[in-house]
Parts: structure tokens; sequence; C-alpha cells
């Protein structure tokens, strides 16, 4: 088996408990490969999954820089990197992460969400437009098409008054 298969394989039971959303069960699972093997990039990634969920943001943002430290190209962990750290007000990081997962993967949806998302809490609408309307073309998922159709229009602002008379 090579070395990435051997990875993979080490998380397998990990998954299956986030898939079940028994995320504290996941989360020791995951430290113990990650002490059985700390060059395991598959086991920081779903560390970081698991204590997002729980809502330990900034472990899960450490967790998913380890992932890439190990692996810079795992677009998951990047695209997960830029909402972690969005959501933690690190919003000039999110942004740089987010670019760089673009520049990996240009016409990627998760990525085009991210930094539309990460563009739009620094406040720069022009630019979460430009994103949000690309992740738009890329055809989402129709509940996460609905959220940004909505945050597109909410950037518009107020349409016109009517008058009634």
């Amino acid at each position: 088996m090579d070395r990435d298969a051997a990875h993979w394989a080490a998380v397998e039971e990990a998954t299956e408990l986030l898939h079940e959303e028994r995320f504290r069960e996941a989360l020791e699972v995951l430290r113990d490969v990650i002490r059985q093997d700390p060059e395991n990039p598959y086991a920081f990634f779903f560390l970081g999954q698991a204590l997002y969920e729980v809502g330990e943001l900034q472990p899960a943002r450490d967790a998913y820089r380890a992932s890439l430290r190990l692996a810079p190209e795992h677009l998951g962990a990047r695209v997960a990197l830029v909402h972690v750290l969005r959501k933690l007000g690190e919003t000039r990081d999110a942004v740089s992460e987010g670019l760089v997962a673009l520049e990996q993967a240009p016409t990627d949806g998760d990525a085009l969400y991210a930094l539309g998302l990460a563009y739009l809490a620094r406040g720069d609408n022009v630019a979460a437009r430009r994103h949000l309307e690309a992740f738009l073309r890329a055809n989402p998922e129709l509940e996460t098409r609905i959220e940004v159709e909505g945050l597109l229009a909410a950037m518009e602002g107020p349409g016109p008054v009517k008058d009634e008379n």
C-alpha cells in the first residue's frame, strides 16, 4: 500500500464517525491517528472538520494549516481554511488563502464561494459580487444558489420606492 492510500485508510473510521455526526468520537480517533503518524494530511483535515463542527474555530484553523503544510495542494483544506479564517474575523488572510485556492482551481465552485464570502466580510462588495456571480455560473446546489442570490440581492440594497398614488 502506498503512503497516500495508507493515510486514507488510517482516517476511514473517523470519516464514518463524522458522517454519523459523532464529532467528539471522531476527534479522539483522529488524535490517535496523528499520534501514530504526524505526517498524515488527511488526519489534520478531518480533525479541522471535527473541531469546526464542535465550535472550536481556532484549533480548526490550526488543523487545516497543518494539513496544508503536509499537502499544499489539498484544495478542500484550503477552502475550509478560508471559511474558518472569515468566521474568526481574519478576513485579510481569508482572502489571501482564497486567492491561492482559485489559483489552484480557477473554476472551482467551493473556492469561488469561499472567496466571495471572504471579500464580502472584508467589505469589498465589488470583488464579492464578481466571485459570487462566478460561483452561480458553476451550477451549485439549489440551497446554496438561493443563499447566494439572496446575498447578491441584499448587496444591491432596497429597490426604488414605488409611489402608490
